[in-house]
């Protein structure tokens, strides 16, 4: 992979294929000249292949925005506007899949909230997609009915709406009706139900049913019924009243354009209300949705034909019936495609010619004499009725979507109106303002709803319009309702800064290499500042692309500490971003070690904390002990938080010295600081001169000699906390949380030896935090003293 090459004067090493393990410092020795370079190696940046599209829902309605991108398990980072979106596990609003190249962010039902723009980043790429909700329009399937009733007989309200999830109330005469046990309320998917059993006289009055989160009411009488021995139900016979203008070119025949949509309203009349059946031939239509399907309506029923297709073409049957009697309709629906024309004429009255009450010719008509001669003589009533399979309407909401110094990108919608030709692609055209001159963008048919025009003159206004195209021409154009000025659009400048990197701490020696995406047009000014000042060229290496910035440091020092701001300028708009940078050591040895008091089989230690802490906290201390005899050491404590312990257990007769070692989070300073006198645990004397006892008196009140003091801990390490009582009688003892007795709890063990009394707390939880007394109490008096323990949860360094 590496090949060294001497060509005159000039030397090269060239790299092959480079991989991360490149990344590094690189020499070229002459003699005893030299000069070096660095070689900075990132990972490829990850494409998107596939742009994010918009969306426009409904309230509730699922979304999923999708792009791919050119890496497997690459990591995409999605936002809504300038937030950052994360999987919650106390919310299922958002969810985030990834199958190979393909992201989906998926919000399982859309709201009001989430209208707005969504963004989804790679460390080489963007794209957006923009989601717009509307409110749901709620449909009245069936209206509820005035009702008429006897006493004690059922009453039942019903109605039907187009969405089954929506719930609502009932009220009577603007009051709500609660249930009781005569009255019930149902609701059954899109059906809504009123019943009151044993309707009584005080029922009657005005029922109205009003949807939740709509305004929309349905309203209906009730009216009681008293009963007459000479009533007679009325029984209207049923009448089907067909309407012979509009489509129909006959009093049974209607023609229809392949594509359109027939809609066919057929007013019924009948007491008691009629039974409508539909029939193609001797089949019933019984869709009440479907392309092809029959809606009902009071007094209406509605025939649907949606997107007329041959097929569609035969006679349709009407048969509604009630108690008193049936009526019926015969249709011919005729579905026109291409080039075809009906024509229908009447018999001459000067021409002996057959009487031909309807004709069909197909293709381009061929004019025979008889036709020829019918035609002369005829007087047509209505102009001949012609129509191809017609062009799409135009396409729809044409925005733009990006604009560049030399593009223009735009988008819109497929056409409302579509028909039986279909749609073959769409023709993008532009021409500058003033100019009258269309110019095609595309050399072939775009398929997609969205399209990169390139080439453009830069600064120049310019007019864009799309045209569908399909087998019966062009569409009449979508044009945008003003020109576009082509220059970058102006996007103000964002740092996108992972939260990890608010504070980064790196150890002496390892490498520095912070990548920091942001975003802005036109290309934003990246600029790097440490402690307020510029930043060394010579100490750190900035590299900048369009859409990061890159911070690297190929081995850290000390002097890298400190907070650095980057700055993202695009012309008087600006961003900033602080990262604190921290790089730490292995702390210094303390200092003055010395030995302050001796007594019976025990020695107090104190000392000065290191002058250098190594740019972190000084998380504990490490003591040891060695006696003048075998010079051999010993550890007494590690992890000691305060800068004093007592060493116990020390043997007689002996002399020892001690030291100790300081601890951050890189461990042990290389050096301990021992002490400079040592402790001596004297013999006991031999047997010496009688002399006369005299008692003395030791009684004293409790004093504490060594306080409780104040310490920070991680949680799940165990510790311990500790202070030193004098007082006689020997004084009992009490150690307290927060004012409360600490019993015998089995994560507390409490020691008291020879008056130093500890506290050890088995592996703390944040919940063991709060404040810890110890109380000695004689009958002299009492002392007691206090500190306050901090539990912490590991950060991600001090797992490690």
């Amino acid at each position: 992979r590496y090949v060294m090459e001497a060509n005159g004067n000039i030397r090269t090493l060239t790299i092959n294929k480079a991989s991360l393990a490149d990344d590094a410092a690189y020499e070229c020795v002459v003699g005893d000249d030299k000069c070096f370079t660095e070689v900075f190696v990132k990972e490829p940046p990850v494409t998107i292949t596939k742009l994010m599209d918009d969306y426009h829902v409904v309230v509730g309605e699922r979304v999923e925005f999708e792009v791919e991108v050119s890496e497997e398990g690459a990591h995409v980072m999605w936002f809504f506007e300038d937030i950052e979106l994360h999987k919650d596990k106390d919310s299922s609003k958002y969810r985030f899949k990834k199958d190979g190249k393909k992201h989906t962010l998926i919000i399982q039902e859309a709201m009001l909230d989430d209208i707005g723009m969504y963004h989804a980043w790679t460390n080489g790429g963007h794209t957006k997609g923009e989601l717009e909700v509307e409110e749901k329009q709620l449909e009245v399937l069936q209206d509820i009915a005035d009702l008429t009733v006897k006493a004690t007989d059922q009453a039942v309200f019903k109605c039907e709406v187009s969405d089954d999830k929506v719930t609502g109330k009932w009220f009577k005469d603007g009051v709500e009706v609660l249930p009781s046990n005569r009255i019930k309320m149902t609701h059954v998917g899109r059906f809504h139900r009123l019943i009151i059993d044993d309707v009584k006289p005080e029922d009657a009055g005005d029922y109205t049913f009003i949807p939740d989160g709509y305004a929309l009411s349905l309203s209906a009488k009730l009216n009681f019924l008293e009963i007459k021995i000479d009533y007679v139900p009325r029984q209207d016979p049923p009448k089907i009243h067909l309407d012979t203008t509009g489509n129909m070119v006959s009093q049974n025949t209607i023609i229809v354009v392949a594509g359109n949509k027939l809609r066919l309203d057929v007013e019924i009349t009948g007491e008691p209300a009629p039974t409508v059946v539909w029939s193609k031939g001797d089949q019933p239509i019984t869709n009440n949705e479907g392309r092809v399907r029959v809606e009902t309506k009071k007094d209406l029923s509605c025939f649907i034909i949606e997107g007329a297709q041959r097929e569609d073409e035969g006679n349709y049957t009407i048969v509604v019936t009630n108690p008193a009697g049936e009526d019926k309709a015969v249709l011919f629906v005729k579905i026109v495609g291409k080039w075809e024309c009906c024509i229908c004429w009447r018999r001459c009255l000067h021409l002996d010619h057959p009487f031909f009450n309807f004709k069909h010719f197909s293709g381009k008509p061929a004019a025979s004499t008889t036709l020829s001669e019918l035609w002369s003589a005829c007087v047509p009533s209505k102009s001949l009725f012609l129509s191809p399979s017609a062009p799409t309407s135009e396409p729809m909401r044409l925005t733009v979507h990006d604009v560049t110094d030399s593009t223009c990108s735009l988008k819109w919608l497929t056409p409302e109106k579509i028909g039986a030709g279909g749609l073959d692609g769409y023709v993008i055209e532009y021409c500058k303002e003033g100019d009258t001159e269309w110019v095609v963008a595309n050399n072939e048919l775009c398929e997609r709803q969205g399209y990169v025009v390139r080439g453009l003159p830069v600064g120049e206004k310019v007019n864009f319009r799309v045209v569908a195209v399909n087998i019966a021409g062009r569409s009449p154009p979508a044009v945008m309702s003003q020109p576009v000025t082509i220059r970058e659009i102006m996007e103000h400048p964002k740092i996108r800064l992972p939260r990890e990197l608010r504070t980064y701490i790196k150890k002496v020696g390892e490498k520095i290499n912070l990548t920091i995406p942001f975003q802005g047009k036109p290309r934003p000014v990246a600029t790097w500042f440490k402690d307020g000042q510029p930043i060394d060229p010579k100490t750190v290496n900035v590299r900048n692309s369009n859409v990061d910035s890159i911070l690297f440091i190929r081995s850290a020092e000390r002097e890298h500490s400190g907070k650095y701001e980057l700055v993202l300028k695009i012309e008087n708009m600006e961003d900033r971003a602080t990262i604190e940078i921290r790089v730490v050591e292995k702390p210094g040895p303390p200092r003055k070690v010395r030995v302050t008091d001796v007594w019976g089989f025990n020695a107090a230690l104190e000392w000065d904390p290191p002058t250098d802490d190594g740019n972190c906290e000084i998380t504990g201390y490490t003591i040891q002990k060695a006696d003048l005899k075998t010079k051999e050491w010993f550890t007494v404590y590690e992890h000691n938080r305060r800068p004093h312990c007592t060493a116990s257990d020390l043997i007689i007769g002996n002399e020892y010295v001690f030291r100790v070692y300081s601890e951050n989070l890189c461990g042990l300073s290389d050096d301990a600081c021992q002490s400079k006198n040592s402790a001596v645990i004297a013999k006991t004397s031999l047997v010496g001169k009688q002399v006369p006892y005299k008692e003395k008196d030791m009684a004293c009140v409790p004093k504490f000699t060594q306080p409780l003091v104040d310490r920070s801990v991680v949680a799940g390490y165990s510790t311990a906390i500790s202070c030193a009582v004098k007082g006689f009688p020997r004084p009992k003892i009490i150690w307290m949380k927060n004012k409360m007795i600490i019993g015998e709890d089995p994560k507390y063990l409490m020691q008291n030896n020879q008056g130093v009394l500890t506290l050890n707390i088995r592996k703390p939880s944040p919940f063991d935090g709060g404040k810890y007394s110890c109380m000695a109490v004689n009958d002299l008096g009492e002392d007691v003293v206090e500190c306050k323990l901090d539990v912490r949860v590991p950060t991600a360094e001090e797992k490690k």
